[in-house]
């Protein structure tokens, strides 16, 4: 078996597509949608309006500086992945233990989200000032550096369960696997904003108006998945879908 075996076998799958999700659904939360927009056309060097005329310069200059951005924010959650595969893999003995633990923490930031409770700093972000750096592609990568430091207490609840998926993966590799697979799920819509804005406005202003039913959707999908992770059940999701879908096999 291959190294690469080792990262990417079928029962890899269901934690990957669930840290791509988790990850589009953060580009959807309160915090991350409503300044899309003005980021994008501050990093790029130009104005909403700008954007809004789709002139190819325009566009170029936003898709390039979104691309430096969505490299930054992804830097960040590569260390995060290492991080927490390595601690858990120093953690090792009590691996099982960490699952549970970890499953019900993930449960109380669902239950945030859905709405039983509030918990008071997830509901804040704390932003970087980068200085004036709109218009380059060094101060689009600071930009995305800092706000992945910067939302964490926002993004928090969904980050840290794909960080708690990552320390129970076994490998390093897994592990920023994962978090990577949640940085394309977040980066990606970026990317596809910058390039198709003009004719996005419906579809953006139809996600803002409905955030209260996303927040809801994402706080089910946390509760969910910490569930799976504190009985033990997402590892057996994994060799259902194998059982149901045979050829999944052959992606290992």
């Amino acid at each position: 078996m291959t190294p690469t075996d080792l990262i990417f076998d079928a029962g890899f799958l269901t934690a990957a597509a669930t840290a791509f999700a988790a990850g589009f659904l953060s580009f959807l939360s309160p915090c991350v949608l409503p300044i899309v927009p003005p980021y994008l056309a501050y990093m790029g060097g130009v104005t909403v309006s700008d954007m809004g005329t789709g002139r190819p310069s325009a566009r170029g200059r936003v898709l390039l500086a979104a691309l430096f951005f969505v490299l930054g924010l992804s830097t960040v959650f590569l260390m995060m992945g290492l991080g927490a595969s390595a601690l858990g893999q120093a953690l090792g003995a009590w691996k099982d233990t960490l699952a549970r633990v970890s499953g019900l923490v993930v449960m109380i930031f669902g239950a945030h989200f859905i709405g039983v409770y509030r918990i008071g700093f997830l509901d804040r972000e704390m932003r970087f000032d980068t200085g004036d750096q709109g218009g380059s592609a060094l101060g689009a990568y600071l930009l995305g550096l800092a706000f992945a430091f910067g939302w964490t207490p926002c993004l928090g609840p969904v980050l840290g369960t794909i960080a708690s998926m990552a320390m129970v993966e076994g490998t390093i590799g897994r592990g920023m696997a994962l978090l990577s697979a949640y940085a394309a799920g977040l980066g990606l819509p970026f990317l596809i904003v910058a390039a198709f804005f003009p004719s996005l406005g419906g579809a953006l202003a139809f996600m803002r108006r409905n955030m209260g039913r996303i927040e809801k959707i994402s706080g089910l999908l946390l509760w969910t998945i910490g569930l799976m992770m504190l009985t033990g059940q997402l590892s057996d999701l994994s060799f259902w879908l194998l059982d149901t879908f045979p050829a999944l096999a052959e992606l290992g």
